[in-house]
């Protein structure tokens, strides 16, 4: 008879328990309590009890039964998911809308151009060449596997088929030992070269981050803040208080989800009404958001608000031609400061109270920044994974540049200028996407210093869909290069230090803005998948695994409850290396898409409880000012609407999806190669290329 013995746990009490076959039974053995089952090869003799035994075989099955109660759950949950995921991909095939097709239907009424389709095309038949390549070549490596060859024709002499190409046993052979002597000779030795210069770039930005994060670490171990040098007492104070004359624009573009929050949020900033002017400068050209702005600005004139609204009639240089043209108006000349607020920010009542008075003494100063924090990080995977990564931009990137080098790029919003040191670096110029970061690397290299406020934060949206996030950060990389491009002989030439110049020109600019989307792109997704058709060219494990989960644990750090996302963070970052690196190299080489410019589209959610009641409570009270003719024109143009058919799509991404294949293709072959964390590695960056390829994250409209 067969026996079975061993020990268990259950609340730390030892028991023994013999099972055995045919007739399985339980036997408990000198219990102390009823925590541990004991089980093993044979029972002592002398020490098997009867006592008990129904209880502790009762005990067992209601484990068991618990544990597969739990387990059928999870495969129950999986199963319907696994079913959902089916469905929505049905759905997403059959409403065929690609990203291409969508921009081709959409026309600039968001106030952008289109990337050019002709670069778009380029680029995904870039992609295209290695997916069919990888898929060519894992046939006919299969065929080769199934020889008994395992991927390197252990049997073959390569030197003699070179030689006598004819001595092989048929055509399969003679070719297979061709491409292994080819791959050998020509394509492992500039792949393994390329895999080389990216881990070396990959340790790099590494090194960098970590000394970012050490750096943040002693901010926050020596308690290092910016504190002005107005005292607390006289903020309180409004006759010995400093209060300067402070000018406060709202640039927006056909933003009618979000324009109320934040005139709303700005009109009741704490400040002197006579010090503080307020600029809507609406560059929209749909007439209803016209007319839905100009009269929610006519409501806050009533209720004695210095607020007013400006409207270009030629609409040229996007956001940085709206904000030249304000400045060039006679009833700013007296304004010593202006407060930028992009249309879906909603900064507290005493931004200006806790920004303005660093400038107070600070002659050298030009532009207090406040950092960033959203009303929606927690809406879908999509913003949470965002929040991750702007984190670590405000709380480690911004706040360690601005405490040691006293310069960092404006974010665009959230921020206070000197207007003296607008002017003098130039004024806002048109010659880029990136304005923000345009002028402050001008402002630094005429000598102005920065000031970055960790805590002083202004709340905002975070895109919410795929596709906004995409031109988002199309314009965010494309950018940087374009103004590298024009701002490089300036840096050269310009009287700053040595290390300033260093800093600029290697750190913000090349590391952090060029390195860093080539290296992601390249290794992860070319060179890692391709050194699977070409076993010569490799990538160490700790390449693939452990560099990366390094990188991506810094990047969380400032953002600890998010620590469960570490891994979809990983991947999804790898995933966007593709939009960053088309950005990047558009901007850099001046292609079609660099000058791209999309506005970013929001939801208009508000940052606090009571807003909405304050807004809808003001409005209340302003019905009677509100224009008749104005109100019949608005409810005409949005009857007229209303009856426009406007369907949202989610879409398809082509150029995602040919990287998924790729990644899945070259995953298959890791797996009959026995490299394991190359095969889980490309299996999982290839199932989230699938995902964001089928805009399966984000907002579902579809």
């Amino acid at each position: 008879m067969a026996s079975w013995w061993g020990r268990e746990s259950h609340k730390g009490t030892p028991v023994v328990v013999k099972m055995e076959n045919p007739n399985w039974s339980i036997v408990e053995v000198e219990s102390p309590s009823d925590d541990d089952f004991i089980i093993g090869a044979e029972s002592p003799p002398g020490r098997a009890r009867d006592k008990g035994r129904g209880k502790n075989a009762k005990q067992l099955t209601w484990v068991l039964l618990l544990k597969a109660h739990k387990a059928a759950g999870c495969l129950t949950s999986i199963g319907s998911a696994l079913v959902n995921i089916v469905t929505v991909v049905k759905r997403r095939l059959a409403s065929g809308r690609t990203d291409a097709d969508a921009d081709a239907d959409n026309d600039n009424a968001d106030g952008g151009v289109r990337e050019n389709p002709t670069v778009k095309t380029r680029f995904y038949l870039f992609i295209k060449v290695f997916l069919w390549l990888s898929v060519l070549l894992l046939g006919f490596e299969l065929a080769a596997y199934y020889k008994g060859w395992h991927f390197e024709a252990p049997h073959l002499q390569l030197d003699y088929l070179w030689t006598t190409p004819f001595g092989v046993k048929d055509v399969f052979d003679w070719f297979y030992s061709k491409w292994v002597l080819i791959r050998v000779a020509y394509f492992a030795p500039p792949l393994q070269f390329l895999a080389n210069v990216c881990i070396v770039l990959f340790l790099i930005q590494t090194l960098d981050r970590l000394i970012l994060c050490l750096g943040c670490f002693w901010i926050r171990f020596k308690k290092i803040k910016p504190v002005p040098k107005v005292a607390a007492m006289d903020l309180e104070s409004g006759e010995t208080g400093y209060f300067p004359m402070v000018l406060v624009q709202i640039p927006m573009c056909n933003e009618k989800e979000v324009y109320q929050q934040s005139i709303a949020a700005v009109c009741n900033l704490d400040w002197p009404k006579d010090k503080l002017l307020i600029q809507v400068l609406d560059d929209s050209d749909d007439s209803i958001t016209q007319l839905l702005i100009k009269e929610e600005v006519h409501k806050w004139q009533q209720l004695d608000a210095k607020i007013e609204y400006r409207h270009r009639v030629i609409r040229e240089g996007y956001k940085a031609g709206n904000l030249k043209s304000a400045m060039n108006c006679s009833s700013v000349k007296d304004y010593e400061f202006v407060a930028i607020f992009d249309a879906d920010f909603q900064p507290a009542s005493d931004f200006l109270k806790r920004t303005v008075p660093h400038f107070k003494d600070n002659e050298e100063l030009g532009l207090v920044q406040a950092r960033w924090s959203f009303v929606n990080k927690d809406e879908n995977l999509l913003t949470r994974l965002q929040n991750i990564n702007l984190a670590f931009h405000f709380e480690v990137e911004q706040q360690v540049n601005g405490v040691f080098l006293n310069f960092f790029g404006f974010n665009g919003t959230a921020g206070v200028w000197r207007i003296k040191a607008l002017e003098e670096a130039g004024g806002w110029l048109e010659r880029t996407t990136v304005e923000d970061m345009d002028i402050a690397v001008r402002a630094h290299l005429h000598g102005w210093k920065f000031i970055f406020l960790n805590d002083v934060e202004c709340q905002c949206e975070l895109p919410e869909s795929y596709e906004a996030y995409r031109k988002q950060q199309h314009r965010w990389h494309s950018g940087p290069m374009q103004l590298f491009r024009l701002c490089l002989p300036d840096i050269v030439r310009s009287k700053i230090g040595i290390s300033k110049k260093f800093n600029l020109i290697f750190l913000f600019f090349l590391l952090r803005k060029l390195i860093l989307p080539f290296y992601s792109f390249t290794l992860f997704c070319i060179i890692l998948p391709m050194t699977m058709f070409v076993p010569e060219a490799e990538l160490p494990a700790w390449v693939v695994c452990y560099i990366p989960a390094t990188m991506s644990f810094l990047n969380i750090l400032p953002a600890p409850k998010f620590f469960p996302f570490i891994v979809p963070y990983l991947l999804f970052e790898n995933t966007m290396s593709v939009t960053k690196f088309n950005a990047m190299v558009s901007g850099l080489f001046q292609l079609g898409s660099a000058y791209e410019w999309v506005v970013t589209k929001k939801s208009g959610r508000s940052s606090e409880g009571d807003l909405s009641l304050m807004v809808e409570k003001k409005k209340m009270n302003s019905e009677k000012s509100v224009s008749a003719n104005n109100l019949e024109e608005i409810e005409l143009i949005q009857k007229q609407d209303k009856k426009l058919p406007r369907k949202k799509h989610n879409r398809i991404y082509m150029k995602e999806l040919a990287l998924a294949f790729l990644l899945l293709t070259a995953s298959a072959r890791s797996l009959l190669s026995a490299q394991g964390i190359h095969f889980y590695f490309l299996l999982f960056q290839g199932i989230s290329f699938l995902l964001v390829g089928l805009d399966l994250i984000g907002e579902q409209v579809v």
